[in-house]
């Protein structure tokens, strides 16, 4: 059960990810703030339930810590690139 929670995450990662791109011009804090819930949420999943069965706290904590440091990291290669 485990392996294909997994599984069926990363695909869904992978999916959300590949819309996104297809989708009108993000700035980068915006690219890099929903990546890095996407990767935080799913790794935040697998972690809280290695952890004692909370995974729902760890995808919730993981999200937004990933939104947070993704969108910091976007926000510099905007400031970077001179857009925004």
């Amino acid at each position: 059960m485990k392996k294909k929670l997994l599984t069926l995450g990363i695909v869904g990662a992978f999916a959300m990810n590949m819309i996104g791109c297809m989708g009108p011009q993000q700035n980068n804090t915006e690219r890099g703030a929903l990546q890095g819930a996407l990767l935080g949420g799913l790794l935040g999943g697998v972690i809280g339930h290695n952890k004692g069965r909370k995974t729902a706290e760890g995808a919730a904590i993981g999200a937004l810590g990933g939104a947070v440091l993704g969108g910091a990291l976007g926000n510099k290669q905007d400031k970077e690139s001179g857009n925004k």
